[in-house]
């Protein structure tokens, strides 16, 4: 077997082998997209795309600190195969493969075999996207911000103008996904960057990141102009208003404790103990290997990897950063190989760690769907979601709601989506179940992304309220809203438009257990 393997040419093996990655990249996570949801982190890309689709747009039409990067990938899925389930987690799946084939493209690139190349990205696979398998900002962020890693590895390991000049733009859409953990790797790449001309000056490199720079600029102000966005709003709610929750943020971090830090992340630690362990053994030999490109490249690497963890902490989401684990495993084989050619021994240790680290995560984090909150629910009492909409079919509709009865969950929905379709009036819809409005076929004109009290908008209070009320109003006013219906909040008990209309503005009648209306006799703005 092992000599047949080795008499296949070495161009039918990469063909092969990317064939493979990409059907098994996309096959697993269709998989896991279908098994169970958390309704807000769910279908929250799911009814911006669609409307993204349908010519309304982020920080114009709705608000959201979130970035627009997946609302505008998302809507030509959407265009091109229909408003879906099988569209929404096709885009996660097809995302899924490009960063798996990104990986093996970069492990080949330094030199790693097709075949270790193939396992490295393998288990990338299994453990990047389908530990969500929906579109998910956090994941996307991270998997761009690990891909502007690699462009910046291979701008040093190969001197080739055209990685700088893709650098930024990688960094920009990135940025655009989600603030954080991008801007971590923003400084890091700044820093890295700036020691790299320090010691190599080349002054076409420069100009070829900064005409980047320039393209990633340009692109985002065409889109900007085009789209009608204003940019104070852009502004307000991606920057200013995000920087304001994240004062807080830094002290997610602390305490700085063994098991929070360590033991929770322990084999991340390990797998980048090994470029750690060549990069100190190398400086001991020459000092000179300080200013290398290689040294450069493995504090790229194990910067990365600590930024996210630190990201991380620094965040109420869900763990799902474990697949570092082989991409710094994959790394470490490169250069161990380099450096070590006579012990093979520690190279089948790195495929061993990632094999045991995918088995252990896939079955602790992935299976068990921690990531959407679902460990402790039956997965076998789930329903197919075509019960609600065709357009959900396939989706096993279970959440932590109703997390043994998930019949009872979907008759309620039933009931809403009636009483609110028969309604002619122009109306508005506060709900975390953001995919009412795509079964509907109609918009509620909903002026959040998603609703997630002190996370995602200013609450009453904040230095951002009135902003944010001038928002909601403008888009009552605009829309000549009569009727605002408010589906329970899934989290907390809180009622967003007594914030931001007068009561005597309104008259509230509960409709069902989950249901209330708010007719809108004026949009007078509440004396606080």
């Amino acid at each position: 077997m092992f000599n047949f393997y080795k008499a296949i040419p070495d161009k039918t093996k990469k063909i092969i082998s990317i064939i493979l990655l990409v059907l098994l990249s996309v096959l697993i996570n269709q998989y896991y997209g279908y098994r169970g949801i958390n309704p807000i982190d769910s279908f929250f890309s799911f009814n911006a795309g669609y409307e993204v689709a349908n010519g309304n747009f982020p920080f114009r039409d709705y608000w959201t600190i979130t970035g627009p990067f997946i609302d505008f990938t998302l809507a030509p899925i959407f265009k091109v195969f229909g408003v879906t389930w099988f569209s929404y987690v096709l885009y996660a799946s097809v995302f899924n493969s490009f960063f798996t084939i990104a990986t093996f493209y970069v492990l080949r690139k330094f030199g790693l075999s097709i075949f270790y190349s193939f396992l490295y990205s393998f288990f990338v696979a299994v453990l990047a996207y389908p530990s969500s398998g929906t579109p998910y900002v956090d994941h996307q962020s991270a998997y761009l911000s690990i891909i502007s890693i690699y462009i910046f590895a291979l701008a040093l390991k190969t001197n080739s103008k055209i990685y700088w000049f893709i650098l930024p733009i990688s960094l920009g859409f990135s940025f655009l996904t989600k603030q954080a953990p991008t801007g971590h790797f923003i400084l890091i790449i700044l820093f890295l960057s700036a020691l790299h001309f320090i010691f190599y000056f080349n002054i076409k490199n420069i100009i070829f990141g900064f005409l980047g720079s320039l393209t990633f600029i340009f692109i985002f102000l065409i889109t900007i102009i085009i789209t009608k966005i204003p940019l104070n709003s852009f502004l307000d709610q991606y920057i200013f208003f995000p920087i304001s929750l994240g004062e807080n943020r830094l002290d997610f971090l602390f305490p700085l404790e063994f098991t929070r830090i360590f033991l929770r992340f322990k084999l991340i630690h390990l797998s980048s103990l090994l470029l750690i362990i060549i990069s100190v053994k190398k400086i001991i030999e020459n000092y000179k290997y300080l200013k290398s490109n290689e040294f450069l490249i493995s504090l790229a690497l194990v910067g990365s990897s600590y930024a996210l963890i630190a990201h991380q902490l620094m965040t109420i989401n869900g763990i799902f950063i474990f697949f570092l684990i082989p991409i710094l495993a994959g790394f470490s084989h490169v250069y161990y190989l380099k450096y070590f050619k006579n012990k093979k021994y520690i190279s089948y240790l790195l495929i061993l760690l990632s094999i045991s680290s995918t088995v252990h995560y896939g079955n602790k984090y992935i299976n068990t769907r921690d990531f959407m909150d679902l460990r402790k629910v039956n997965m076998e009492k789930a329903v197919d979601a075509k019960i609600l909409d065709k357009k959900l079919t396939g989706l096993q509709w279970i959440t932590t709601i109703y997390p043994n009865d998930p019949n009872k969950e979907i008759l309620n929905l039933l009931e809403v989506i009636k009483i609110i379709k028969k309604d002619t009036r122009n109306k508005m819809l506060v709900s975390d179940y953001q995919f009412i409005s795509v079964i509907l076929s109609s918009y509620d004109f909903s002026p959040n992304k998603y609703w997630y009290k002190h996370h995602v908008y200013p609450a009453i209070g904040h230095k951002y309220f009135n902003t944010y009320r001038n928002f909601f109003i403008n888009k009552l006013v605009e829309n000549k809203i009569q009727i605002v219906y408010i589906i329970k909040p899934l989290w907390g008990d809180n009622n967003v438009l007594e914030t931001i209309i007068d009561k005597d503005c309104v008259k509230k009648k509960s409709l069902t257990d989950i249901l209330d209306s708010y007719l809108l006799e004026c949009y007078k703005i509440p004396k606080n």
